[in-house]
């Protein structure tokens, strides 16, 4: 699952024709802080993780850059570039060692056009891409940065959460967020200062919501977070 919650492009093919897929382009790999794709530039090829995970950001002016997203293993990258639609939109940067097929575009249209299953795949991707991007719009002017911080905190917890383990199984109320992430990156993601976003987080802590440390963020309880977040249920 990425970030959203929704199952990345991978799973969402079936057997063959992920095999297929996953044998187009030139396999590479990245180490922490290698840049994958360039905000700006013309190239147009596709970019599959397969391990790892990246950020997407995307430079605001010349001071100040947003925290877009985050894509994990079985995500897609540049698939607007590679569709022949502008240059780059983001700077992707792996945050730790990557494992990533580099597919060119003209590998790419003759393999959609024999696999429409593929093509329908990514356009239902790209359109939920979009309707969350609009809600993330939307909620950047609707809430206060608290709120929007508690929001980024469930996404990351119910995409990326380790539930702590229990004599009695796994307790999904406290979860280990398994993203490295700094109070700056959190600032880009909720479009706030990083003083600002520290007070929230140390906010969080001192109702004993989160603990945090070495870039480590551990959710103590998720009813309480899902609450701060304005969030009436899981399904929300």
């Amino acid at each position: 699952m990425n970030p959203n919650g929704c199952a990345v492009f991978l799973d969402t093919l079936s057997p063959g024709t992920r095999s297929a897929f996953t044998r187009l382009g030139t396999r590479l790999r990245y180490a922490v802080g290698d840049v994958l794709i360039h905000e700006g530039d013309q190239t147009q090829e596709l970019v599959v993780l397969h391990e790892g995970l990246v950020k997407v950001t995307a430079r605001l002016d010349r001071d100040r850059v947003l925290l877009r997203d985050i894509r994990i293993a079985g995500d897609i990258v540049g698939e607007v570039a590679a569709m022949g639609i502008g240059p780059r939109s983001a700077t992707v940067t792996s945050c730790g060692d990557v494992s990533a097929t580099v597919v060119p575009r003209n590998e790419l249209e003759p393999f959609f056009l024999a696999h429409p299953e593929a093509s329908l795949a990514l356009n239902r991707m790209l359109c939920d891409r979009l309707r969350r991007a609009n809600r993330l719009r939307l909620e950047l002017g609707a809430y206060p940065v608290a709120v929007r911080l508690a929001r980024v905190l469930v996404e990351l917890a119910e995409s990326h959460g380790h539930p702590r383990r229990t004599l009695r199984g796994p307790d999904r109320n406290r979860v280990r967020i398994g993203v490295s992430l700094s109070q700056s990156e959190f600032a880009a993601l909720t479009a706030t200062t990083t003083h600002t976003v520290h007070k929230a987080l140390a906010r969080l802590g001192k109702e004993r919501i989160i603990t945090t440390g070495c870039r480590q963020t551990f959710i103590e309880n998720m009813a309480r977070l899902r609450d701060a977040a304005l969030l009436s249920d899981p399904a929300a």
